[in-house]
């Protein structure tokens, strides 16, 4: 519990994760949360096994990316440490985004689709900032990276569900 507390002001802009200790039980802790949290949200929306193979791979691809990019910057050394802080703004979200997907569902009111995306820029500004003080680079290469981040791992994701399922 007292690592969840130390990761916890990150979703708020509040820490610095290159101060946060790794865990790889928090770690995956942090992953099969996401899994099953992602899992619930998408088979709310679509069939379930369209949902497991969706969720799968954007869990594939979010792990992947992860290590690309830390490969490349050649901090490797850092993965659990980035992708648990990763894990965990997009577990906090999902706490948020799970009652406006049953929302959004089940009513389609405008201010559901409004809320969703107020929750997907949160989540855009939290993988910016964790991969600006992570790879040491500027605001412009981490939001660039971040955006990147969400087209392969949402877009690749849903794309190849399409594909596959039609």
């Amino acid at each position: 519990m007292d690592i969840l507390k130390q990761y916890l002001p990150l979703c708020w802009f509040e820490q610095d994760p290159t101060q946060l200790p790794p865990s790889a039980d928090f770690f995956r802790n942090n992953l099969i949360f996401y899994y099953f949290v992602e899992l619930f949200m998408q088979m709310n929306m679509i069939e379930w096994h369209e949902a497991i193979l969706e969720v799968t791979l954007e869990t594939g691809f979010t792990l992947c990316f992860v290590a690309i990019v830390l490969t490349l910057n050649h901090s490797f050394h850092n993965y659990v440490q980035v992708a648990t802080s990763i894990l965990v703004c997009e577990n906090v979200i999902a706490i948020f985004g799970v009652p406006i997907t049953v929302w959004l569902t089940v009513t389609e009111d405008a201010m559901s689709y409004y809320i969703f995306a107020i929750l997907i820029i949160w989540d855009i500004a939290l993988i910016t900032f964790i991969l600006k003080k992570m790879l040491s680079i500027n605001l412009s290469a981490s939001l660039a990276v971040s955006c990147i981040y969400f087209i392969i791992t949402y877009g690749g994701a849903y794309g190849l569900t399409i594909a596959v399922f039609g």
